[in-house]
């Protein structure tokens, strides 16, 4: 067993219990307002051994090594930095009890399952630098989806909040204590435009590297076709944004396409091939 897999495993566990500590402190307190510092920190511990865990399996035998789950893993984690950081500037307690889930969720499938290959040509400069800036743009649209999902759910409890009476189930619960929904529209469109601007680079970037490997601007291939497609209905939401000022359930449709199309262009052709195909390459 590789110590990438036994971290990840570990960062799992420990994210479990974070987790479970936010969990018992709503259902006690009925908030989840005032983290606190201890708490802050021991995310930020979570995070290093996560970082770790990243690092030990993003490298075999001295090269780079990807798969479906690491790619998820990465994503997640960096979200979970920029909602760390984030933390300082708005009120963001409640998020933890969402967000935390999601770092529990990718560790675990990353430990269980490992299965990668070793990307060709990552002594190239460009590439490194492509796929350095790639994961930087899943993560930054990952968090984004799952901001945009929350949202959608939050919206959902107020309406039926009003229509019938509060419900005090744990989901309900958790949703009291979200940040209001203009907070979060704030936090998804920053996180959506900084996103798009990673996203673009990555491309270019891309499109440097496949020059020089492969003399062609941008391969024709499945990930290129989505790559763009997210590209272009980013664009397009963010267009929207300020021409007409699009926001609530139209661009929570367009950033859940948009995120789909993205995970499509990697996550989702790996998966296929390690997993259900069992092509995997070594």
């Amino acid at each position: 067993m590789s110590l990438g897999i036994v971290f990840h495993a570990i960062s799992a566990l420990v994210y479990a219990l974070l987790g479970a500590g936010h969990t018992r402190r709503l259902l006690r307190d009925g908030n989840a307002e005032h983290v606190g510092q201890t708490a802050r920190m021991c995310l930020l511990g979570a995070l290093a051994l996560h970082a770790v865990a990243l690092f030990l399996s993003l490298q075999k035998d001295g090269q780079l090594f990807i798969g479906w789950a690491l790619a998820l893993s990465a994503a997640v984690w960096l979200g979970l930095v920029i909602y760390w950081i984030e933390g300082f500037f708005i009120r963001l307690d409640g998020l933890q009890l969402l967000l935390i889930p999601a770092g529990f969720l990718t560790t675990l499938l990353a430990a269980v399952f490992p299965q990668g290959f070793i990307v060709p040509h990552a002594g190239n400069a460009w590439l490194r630098t492509h796929l350095v800036i790639s994961l930087a743009a899943y993560g930054l649209i990952t968090v984004a989806a799952l901001q945009s999902m929350l949202m959608s759910l939050l919206d959902r409890h107020l309406r039926l909040h009003e229509a019938e009476g509060e419900q005090r189930g744990l989901l309900a619960l958790v949703l009291d204590v979200q940040p209001p929904l203009l907070t979060q529209e704030r936090l998804l469109f920053r996180l959506i435009g900084v996103g798009f601007v990673v996203l673009t680079l990555a491309m270019a970037t891309g499109s440097v590297a496949s020059m020089q490997l492969i003399h062609r601007v941008l391969p024709f291939d499945h990930k290129t076709v989505f790559t763009v497609l997210s590209w272009i209905t980013f664009g397009g939401l963010l267009a929207g944004r300020h021409l007409h000022g699009w926001r609530g359930r139209v661009a929570l449709r367009w950033t859940l396409t948009g995120f789909v199309f993205l995970i499509l262009a990697y996550t989702g052709s790996r998966f296929v091939l390690e997993m259900i195909l069992h092509r995997g390459l070594k």
